[in-house]
């Protein structure tokens, strides 16, 4: 039977009782809300943190709101309540396609959000989705609050800017306007991702005038494709220039060859669902203005 290595147990009242929790048991303490990745790796003596602190009764920490014209989402919303969240899905529907495809239910009623982006994985899905859609993370620590782009937040394979004695508070994204969309292959329903592309997009007459790509499963650095949302932006919205955009982010990707597939069939999958993507959430918009316009 595998168990883990023996540790404290302390159970946080507040961010701040959290943070002094930390700031006592030292670097080789660890939050714990959800579990899903940290336990079993604990059971596998794969990380031995010498302290969990508990913050699930952070209630602070689990709400999803609108504040200063940006879309709150506190890193305890369990993947569940994201997907239920119907503010959040009027305002970037991807996070809706993204969680209907994340885990089974057992698992989204309990991983939380900020859990699954301090995990890093590199096939994990809202990492691609915050990408796409320019999220900010929200950190605390001893010294104050700080704010991190999400395209700055990850630092390599499950590493991220949240350093020693700081927790992930919130994510943030400000709302404009604006289509989104997720697209995945995956081997099974629920599976981490063999490839997925998320996009946000905002038109000008027939012009992008704003792109967001993510990536994940395929080495894309920071889940990002700039080079994609380069070639778009202040061009047309056509089906060929959104196919020549999903061949420049596979290009720019350094899939891995694993039991999931090739890099070759990887970097497909990496052109047609940015393609995908794209072209879905266009439709979004023109569903969205062409609906306004017939009301005015």
């Amino acid at each position: 039977m595998q168990v883990p290595a023996q540790f404290q147990y302390e159970k946080a009242t507040s961010v701040e009782h959290a943070l002094s929790l930390l700031a006592q048991y030292g670097p080789e303490s660890r939050i714990v809300a959800g579990g899903h990745s940290l336990l079993p790796m604990m059971k596998l003596r794969l990380a031995q943190p010498e302290a969990l602190i508990d913050i699930n009764d952070l209630e602070e920490l689990s709400r999803i709101s609108v504040e200063e014209h940006m879309l709150w989402i506190g890193a305890l919303v369990r993947h569940a309540d994201l997907l239920a969240s119907a503010v959040a899905g009027e305002h970037f529907p991807i996070f809706h396609d993204a969680e209907r495809m994340i885990a089974d239910p057992i698992v989204r009623n309990r991983g939380t959000v900020g859990g699954s982006l301090c995990q890093a994985d590199p096939s994990e899905d809202l990492s691609a989705a915050f990408t796409a859609v320019r999220g900010e993370a929200v950190i605390q620590g001893p010294d104050g609050r700080r704010v991190v782009p999400i395209r700055e937040f990850f630092t390599g394979p499950y590493q991220t800017v949240v350093g020693d004695g700081e927790i992930l508070t919130h994510l943030r994204v400000p709302i404009r306007s604006s289509a989104s969309a997720y697209e995945k292959v995956e081997r099974r329903a629920g599976d981490w991702a063999v490839a997925a592309a998320g996009a946000e997009l905002r038109l000008e007459g027939d012009t992008l005038a704003e792109v967001g790509i993510g990536l994940t499963a395929v080495g894309a650095s920071s889940f990002h494709a700039p080079e994609a949302e380069e070639f778009l932006v202040g061009g047309p919205a056509t089906d060929e220039r959104f196919d020549e955009a999903g061949a420049i982010a596979a290009q720019h990707c350094e899939p891995v060859p694993d039991q999931r597939g090739p890099v070759d069939y990887k970097r497909h999958l990496a052109a047609t669902l940015t393609t995908r993507a794209l072209r879905r959430a266009r439709t979004r918009w023109h569903g969205q203005h062409n609906g306004a316009e017939k009301e005015s």
